[in-house]
């Protein structure tokens, strides 16, 4: 109620500022048009009434004219911004405000609802992104849960033999490092989202760290009789995080290898730039398709749902995230049936490289 009287209270000074405007001009133009010249008092208070009553009419013809304008032009684009606003206030993030039709292109209300309106896509990533990452935890972490769950139950058979004993704790150990492994991605991920991990670059010698983290592997490509191929050169030193970089080859090698046949090859390049270093690894495995390219750093996305229990779509996203905050860069090329090359282009700030972005 104060509202209405207030809004009643300021139309009503507003006509009178007009009014006292137009009459000032008024007086001022008759004072200067009659100056000097001799006229009866009877005149005078006729033309007196008549411009009065002139610019009471051209105050209110102004008033009107003015309150439309802003009707129009103010008060419509406010009131559609205000209530698409509210809407995403409510949570309704696929709300979008429709823009004003302006042929002159010059409405500065279009460019507010523009980025309103690019606010509430990034606002819908972010809620679809949530609602994905709940559902893919919770996907992630039941399925080794009812993997411990139910061979725990069987270990409480006392009719057991030692080799069923045995492969039921195994089972459990397995499901236990699975869900290990989920959360501590899950940790690591969030702490690089939230930039509560910061690089501790010292000088690294590339080579050799990319050799350690390759010899972690070795039971595994031996088991599958992968063929390892390398081209590495020695001595390679950068100014990097060795932890943070360890991730990323961990992350590579173990996509490479999980992801290639038996009898099938993983080649790794190292070779030395003059802004840094360029790492490759490549393998003769299934290779990715252009709509699996498109998400394949994205959380929790698997494009091969074959191989789906081999991991927890968090590696690729960690990389990403980690060559992110070291300013490097990571491009892929692959091919269907034919394997997929991953390399990762590492910028040493001594030399004064820096990235392309």
């Amino acid at each position: 109620m104060k509202v209405g009287w207030r809004n009643k209270l300021l139309s009503l000074l507003e006509y009178f500022g007009i009014l006292f405007f137009i009459s000032s001009v008024l007086t001022a133009s008759f004072a200067l048009f009659f100056h000097g010249i001799e006229l009866s008092e009877n005149i005078i208070w006729k033309s007196a009434l008549l411009t009065f009553g002139n610019a009471l009419f051209i105050a209110f013809l102004v008033w009107l004219f003015d309150k439309l304008r802003k009707k129009i032009m103010i008060d419509r684009p406010v009131k559609r911004i205000s209530d698409g606003l509210e809407r995403l206030t409510e949570g309704i993030f696929t709300e979008r405000i429709e823009p004003f039709a302006d042929p002159l292109g010059s409405n500065q209300y279009n460019m507010i609802i523009e980025r309103i309106n690019k606010m509430a896509d990034e606002l819908a990533g972010v809620e679809t992104l949530r609602t994905d990452f709940v559902s893919n935890v919770s996907h992630e972490m039941k399925t080794p849960l009812a993997v411990i769950q139910n061979y725990a139950a069987l270990l409480r058979s006392p009719e057991l033999s030692d080799d069923d004993r045995t492969q039921y704790a195994n089972a459990i150990s397995d499901a236990t490092e699975r869900l290990t492994a989920l959360i501590t991605n899950i940790l690591k991920l969030n702490k690089l989202e939230n930039q509560q991990i910061f690089p501790e670059n010292k000088v690294m010698n590339l080579s050799e760290l990319i050799c350690e983290c390759m010899l972690e592997f070795e039971t595994e490509w031996e088991r599958k009789g992968i063929n390892i191929e390398t081209d590495i050169d020695d001595e390679i030193t950068i100014n990097a995080d060795p932890e943070l970089l360890s991730l990323v080859w961990n992350n590579l090698f173990s996509n490479a290898i999980k992801f290639t046949d038996e009898g099938g090859t993983v080649s790794v390049s190292v070779k030395d730039t003059d802004t840094g270093a360029e790492v490759s690894v490549s393998d003769t495995g299934c290779g990715i398709d252009s709509e699996t390219g498109r998400h394949i750093f994205d959380k929790f996305y698997q494009g091969d749902t074959s191989h789906s229990a081999h991991g927890n779509g968090l590696g690729l996203a960690l990389v990403k995230q980690i060559i992110d905050i070291t300013g490097g860069e990571i491009l892929v090329s692959s091919e269907v049936g034919r394997g997929s090359t991953f390399t990762v282009i590492l910028y040493d700030t001594r030399n004064g490289g820096q990235s392309n972005e």
